[in-house]
């Protein structure tokens, strides 16, 4: 923690980058990145098998093959997402190392950006391992370049909007086990709108509650272009929920991190 209180003057870099330089040093070289990253090929992989072993699929299954396994990606690498930035403060907290990074003459509102920056990482490598299998499911339907061009689009909207709910939760939070708790459980809730029958999603509520939720837009919109070839232009309006959210979540983030302190029960 001293050489980065040192580190503005000395290398006249941005607080932000130093602050992201050393959280993406500690996420990949420490290793949590690696082992999160394993874990996630290999449920790509079950999927993937699971996909391709079944010699009956046709043209339109092959599009749904692709298209499920790149929701699988998506969700869980938003997922990933989610868990690193849940641990950014509240870790620091229950490690006994934010009181040195406050002390550092950083800004806090740097603290935040540079930490979920960090969290970004593992959203983009989650997606590099996710195209060889994208590209072996797809490679006959001539999918392939659109189901990675709206997977990153959805896939870093999602992702966006976890990050900047993560930070929201482990700014608050007093331990990582709460912040990792609470941050999956309104994971769960989020996806909940994606279970819903279709009797449920009739009507202006119904549509309401589906464009609003961000992640049964965004992989509704992935559905749909994949599967039934729509484009940006006709299928784009479910992208708003998912935008919106991302924009919301990382905009309280920033602003809820100038109050930033070492006790959340301490007041002023």
């Amino acid at each position: 923690m001293t050489t980065m209180a040192k580190s503005p003057a000395r290398a006249g870099r941005r607080p932000w980058l130093i602050v992201a330089d050393r959280e993406i040093r500690d996420l990949w070289l420490g290793g949590r990145g690696l082992a999160l990253l394993l874990a996630y090929a290999v449920v790509l992989s079950v999927t993937t098998y699971l996909t391709a072993t079944n010699e009956a699929l046709n043209f339109l299954e092959q599009r749904e093959a692709v298209s499920l396994t790149l929701q699988v990606a998506v969700a869980i690498g938003a997922l990933l997402a989610l868990l690193a930035a849940a641990d950014a403060i509240s870790g620091e907290r229950e490690r006994g190392t934010l009181e040195a990074l406050l002390l550092a003459p950083i800004p806090r509102p740097a603290v935040v950006i540079g930490k979920g920056l960090a969290a970004v990482t593992l959203w983009l490598a989650a997606f590099v391992v996710a195209v060889p299998y994208v590209w072996y499911l797809g490679r006959g339907v001539g999918v392939v370049r659109t189901a990675l061009l709206n997977g990153f689009l959805v896939g870093s909207l999602l992702s966006l909007a976890m990050i900047g709910l993560g930070l929201l939760i482990s700014t608050f939070a007093e331990s990582n086990r709460v912040s990792l708790s609470v941050s999956v459980f309104a994971l769960l809730a989020l996806f909940a709108p994606t279970q819903l029958p279709s009797s449920a999603q009739r009507g202006w509520f119904g549509d309401l509650l589906l464009r609003g939720d961000p992640f049964t837009a965004g992989l509704r919109y992935l559905g749909r272009t994949i599967i039934n070839t729509r484009t940006f232009a006709q299928e784009g309006h479910w992208l708003v929920g998912p935008a919106i959210a991302a924009a919301l979540t990382l905009a309280l983030a920033l602003v809820v991190s100038r109050r930033l302190r070492l006790d959340v029960r301490s007041r002023g």
